[in-house]
């Protein structure tokens, strides 16, 4: 795909990537963490994969959202945060966000971006 992106000349991406790859734990991966379901694990380390490659990438102006572990449709909110590389969580400890108050945050980061050229959580 980035191949494809590049030659189509687009110089600005936005990636909908996964929570695979932020912390739970420092030096542990959600993607590590026992408690992943084994059906998720081939697309984590698939985004993974892709967020690896796009930084390789000097030439491409991108950001890479990835959401909370639950992402389900819901209320809007009207807000949410943005983290590191660390997987967010309330003080219940979970971690969730409306599909609603995710494609906001994916608007919002089109048009103005805060992490380009990084990662966005």
């Amino acid at each position: 795909m980035i191949a494809a992106i590049k030659k189509a000349g687009i110089n600005r991406v936005l990636w909908v990537g996964g929570a695979g790859w932020l912390e739970v734990k420092p030096g542990v991966r959600v993607v590590d963490s026992p408690d992943l379901p084994s059906w998720m694990r081939p697309g984590s380390v698939a985004t993974i994969d892709a967020l690896d490659q796009l930084r390789k990438e000097p030439e491409l102006d991108w950001s890479y959202l990835s959401p909370s572990a639950e992402l389900e449709p819901g209320q809007r909110a009207e807000r949410f945060r943005l983290g590191n590389d660390r997987l967010s969580v309330d003080a219940k400890g979970k971690s969730e966000i409306s599909i609603q108050d995710y494609a906001v945050a994916m608007i919002d980061e089109l048009e103005r971006p805060r992490m380009s050229g990084g990662a966005l959580r």
